[in-house]
């Protein structure tokens, strides 16, 4: 029973990085205990580059993920690149620990081995989740399965190669996982590997060079004909420290989870409202904030006014809506960029979190705005059977329950529509920097943003950066592994 308990572990080492709290017993050594947690490093990577976050904070090669000046020493890609395959290398330790003949050979009970069965298929979604993290961030990854000899150094394998890999696993483990929502929260349900199987076909031009709209479409629309739905709630109360109650867990479909007092950890929604809060703390249920983050005002224009009164999706603290332009990289006190203010620990009710240090909000790493969005977004590119009428309906759901102005007519249905509506309802969720790149806005000099290119006003960047180096450490550990082109 210990062993199968490891099922819940590897599903919460998303969430946190070691046995004792929020530091002391690292598991995995050499790599700070915050900035190596599994979603700080996700979220880093996807958003910093973009035009929707900038950090100010000057920890050594941090403010290079700011400005495109990273490199095959970056700390911060390092930690992430070791946080995914230790995601990966425990998923393969389970499965290789309960195969039928281990299972057999230990006299385990029938009932027992089915709960197994449906372990067994989580734990496959959930290297799969790190895997596609790998690609996306990456491009060519380390690969190993439960079928390698533990020691043996992996190999490296190309994006579609790992994509076919995904997408065969996502379909195998289909009968094995439980209906929509019948699992317990925060638990892997067969919507959940549907949406990863949608997002891998969504951006299969990205990682293959061939489209999988179709395909994507597919996957879409069995997420969104699924028993999930549209939360009948406040826009803000879906990123609250009360965001696992029930009229919530209707549209997040898979959450990482937080808690103040179990999963105590410097990661994760710990981070993303402390560093981005200011002297206004206690409106936050924190006890202080880090003066971190900020957002560009690339991202502040997509918003008509920035007070909510248009648009309640625009969740910022008023006395920085007058000073959006970012001086200087490491400009928070001087109120440089505008302050965020979309995450917080205080309950929908008005009370703290149980923790004003380590915070309760779950964070929505799936959850169905995106999939309605997927959909818009593949209407607006003409793919065959995607209606803009019906994506105009997807796209006006969210908009009334933001408040925003509804979408009159389908031809409003545009790619860059959509782009943009994407960052207005998805800003700060870890999308901005795949949308980009899948827009071919990310690199070149298509859209530019402060500081994009390391120039106030934003420069061209070449195209090596749409994925990041393979960290020098593991190029020097692993001879199977080469580095990315222009690294």
């Amino acid at each position: 029973r210990v062993l199968f308990r490891s099922v819940s572990q590897s599903r919460y080492c998303v969430a946190v990085t070691g046995q004792n709290g929020p530091d002391g017993s690292a598991d995995i050594q050499g790599i700070d205990e915050g900035f190596g947690q599994y979603l700080r490093g996700y979220w880093q990577l996807q958003e910093l580059p973009t035009d929707e976050a900038m950090v100010s904070w000057g920890d050594p090669t941090l403010p290079e993920l700011n400005n495109h000046t990273w490199n095959a020493d970056n700390r911060f890609v390092k930690a992430f690149y070791a946080r995914v395959f230790y995601q990966v290398g425990l998923a393969n330790e389970f499965l290789r620990a309960t195969t039928d003949e281990k299972l057999a050979s230990r006299g385990v009970s029938d009932a027992l081995k089915a709960e197994i069965k449906v372990f067994r298929a989580e734990v496959r979604f959930l290297r799969a989740l790190s895997y596609y993290h790998g690609i996306d961030l990456f491009g060519k990854v380390a690969f190993a399965t439960e079928n390698d000899l533990v020691g043996t150094k992996p190999v490296e394998k190309d994006r579609t190669y790992v994509f076919n890999y995904l997408v065969s696993e996502l379909n195998a483990i289909d009968a094995d996982l439980k209906e929509a929502r019948t699992n317990e929260y925060g638990r892997v349900d067969k919507v959940a590997a549907k949406m990863l199987l949608a997002k891998l076909y969504l951006n299969a031009k990205v990682y293959t060079g061939a489209s999988k709209d179709a395909e994507a479409l597919a996957a879409i629309n069995s997420v969104i004909g699924s028993s999930y739905s549209i939360a009948n709630v406040p826009y803000s109360n879906l990123f609250m420290a009360d965001n696992d109650r029930t009229a919530v867990r209707a549209e997040i479909i898979f959450p990482i989870r937080f808690n103040g007092v179990n999963t105590k950890t410097w990661g994760g929604t710990t981070f993303i409202i402390h560093a981005s809060t200011g002297g206004w703390n206690s409106d936050m249920g924190i006890d202080g904030g880090w003066y971190g983050l900020a957002a560009r005002k690339e991202f502040a224009n997509l918003f008509s006014d920035l007070s909510g009164a248009t648009d309640r999706r625009a969740m910022f603290d008023a006395a920085s809506t007058s000073s959006l332009t970012i001086n200087s990289v490491s400009d928070f006190f001087g109120n440089g960029g505008l302050k965020v203010k979309k995450y917080s620990n205080k309950t929908s009710a008005g009370a703290n979190g149980s923790n004003l240090t380590h915070t309760d909000t779950d964070f929505p790493l799936f959850r169905l705005a995106d999939a309605y969005l997927m959909y818009a977004e593949l209407a607006a590119n003409n793919v065959a059977s995607a209606s803009k009428s019906v994506a105009r309906g997807y796209v006006n759901t969210l908009r009334a329950r933001a408040g925003a102005p509804l979408i009159a007519n389908d031809s409003d249905i545009t790619p860059d529509f959509i782009l943009d509506e994407r960052a207005r309802e998805l800003y700060w969720e870890g999308h901005r920097r795949q949308d980009l790149i899948r827009a071919n806005k990310f690199t070149g000099s298509a859209k530019l943003w402060q500081w994009k290119g390391n120039a106030l006003n934003g420069a061209s960047i070449d195209s090596k950066f749409n994925v990041y180096p393979i960290p020098q450490t593991e190029l020097n550990t692993n001879s199977n592994l080469t580095q990315n082109t222009g690294y």
